[in-house]
């Protein structure tokens, strides 16, 4: 009984980290119908801008050492300013940064496909592997090379909206030419220069280590069952309460908020909201900067289960993936439904706790040998996904049949 609630309880983790990585793409996805291929990089950066804060908070932020002389007033105060809070600073930045990259990726590509998928696929995928080599590539002198062109373009480009004379259209190609030039020349005159500080990659194609606050590291909790107990991991515990915090902001902001309304409204009838004068554009962009922010708290939460790496947000796609499409495509009850029991199923197979419980009864043999075969992390999974299709055969739509755009296409 303790090893399989144990085992539960680990299952729950694995299905914690699952939510949390499906939250966004349930409403990038489940509710405006776009496939967005890059979500798993959009993670990555999250897990990697935990990585820079966590950097940053050791270089500025002190230690905390609590004393008596201090009370307990002036001991909170100095553990909110220490480095242990660099979690929280490193949640609200992975939100943000997420966030923007796919407001970014919305008004630049998605905003032109609603309505392609392929097409929409296809965009997102290139996005995907841009990025996965932009943060092994990404140095002191791409960045400033990046940030001159976006200044100059986009600097230029308002300048010739806000212009009453009608631009014309070469103006454009114009724009990216001469932006691109002068760039150029910046980018070779810093090269010159030949120090170290242009031209060090930040990340490189290695793993990076997060390391979790002291506070996270402590022994386990012990949860009390009869004569004994077992232990609940505090960062696994954390990252229970994060999922939670994000699925009832999540409900909180979709039904009781002016911007929630408008997103289901939007996502339920476009055409109608757009007549009552709903800035449909808005939400849309808004809507993809939500889900991205979501999922970079996803890869906040998944550095410190591990080391991060380019290929960080891949290993979680289509677990993600498969969660929304079981759950039944822009629910958000049955998300959490599916992301509990894949993550359940799987560590209960992939354990080997179900071959542990079912090996003294003779009877459930043939179904022991089975299990057996499946009890590794790989097998457990495919094992998983097998169920899962079956599962589709019987009810095509999911747990809950889909609702938003996504079911009119």
């Amino acid at each position: 009984m303790l090893q399989l609630l144990q085992s539960i309880f680990d299952g729950i983790s694995i299905g914690s980290v699952l939510l949390l990585s499906a939250l966004g793409l349930a409403i990038v996805f489940g509710l405006m119908g776009v496939i967005n291929l890059a979500h798993g990089e959009l993670m990555m950066l999250g897990a990697y801008t935990t990585f820079v804060v966590q950097n940053i908070a050791k270089a500025i932020l002190p230690e905390f050492k609590p004393t008596a002389e201090a009370g307990f007033l002036g001991n909170a105060i100095a553990f909110v300013v220490s480095r242990e809070m660099y979690i929280f600073y490193a949640l609200i930045a992975a939100f943000i940064v997420a966030g923007l990259v796919g407001l970014a990726l919305e008004r630049g590509a998605i905003r032109f496909l609603y309505g392609r998928p392929l097409e929409t696929l296809l965009a997102t995928w290139g996005v995907s592997l841009i990025l996965r080599e932009l943060v092994r590539s990404i140095n002191t002198l791409l960045a400033i090379a990046i940030a001159l062109f976006c200044l100059l373009f986009f600097g230029a480009l308002t300048v010739l909206r806000r212009n009453p004379i009608v631009v014309p259209r070469w103006a454009i190609p114009a724009n990216v030419a001469i932006s691109g030039a002068i760039t150029f020349v910046a980018g070779l005159l810093m090269a010159n220069t030949k120090k170290d500080f242009f031209v060090k990659p930040w990340f490189s194609a290695r793993n990076v280590d997060v390391t979790a606050p002291n506070w996270l590291l402590q022994e386990p909790i012990k949860f009390p069952l009869g004569a004994e107990s077992f232990p609940l991991p505090r960062t696994r515990l954390f990252i229970i309460a994060l999922t939670i915090l994000c699925v009832l902001g999540t409900y909180f902001f979709l039904n009781y908020t002016d911007w929630g309304l408008r997103i289901r409204a939007v996502t339920q009838n476009r055409s109608m909201s757009s007549c009552l004068g709903i800035p449909t554009a808005k939400v849309d962009a808004l809507t993809f900067a939500v889900g991205s922010g979501l999922a970079g708290i996803a890869g906040c939460a998944i550095a410190m289960l591990g080391s991060v790496g380019p290929n960080t947000g891949q290993n979680y796609i289509v677990d993600t993936f498969m969660v929304v499409v079981l759950g039944g495509v822009g629910n958000l009850l049955g998300t959490i439904l599916a992301a509990m029991a894949i993550g359940t199923v799987s560590f209960l197979i992939g354990s080997g706790t179900l071959v542990t419980l079912s090996q003294p009864i003779e009877a459930l043999k043939p179904l022991t040998e089975i299990l057996t075969f499946f009890s590794t992390t790989s097998m457990a999974k495919v094992l998983v996904f097998a169920l899962i299709i079956a599962f589709l055969q019987v009810k095509p739509a999911g747990i809950f049949a889909p609702k938003g755009r996504t079911a009119e296409i």
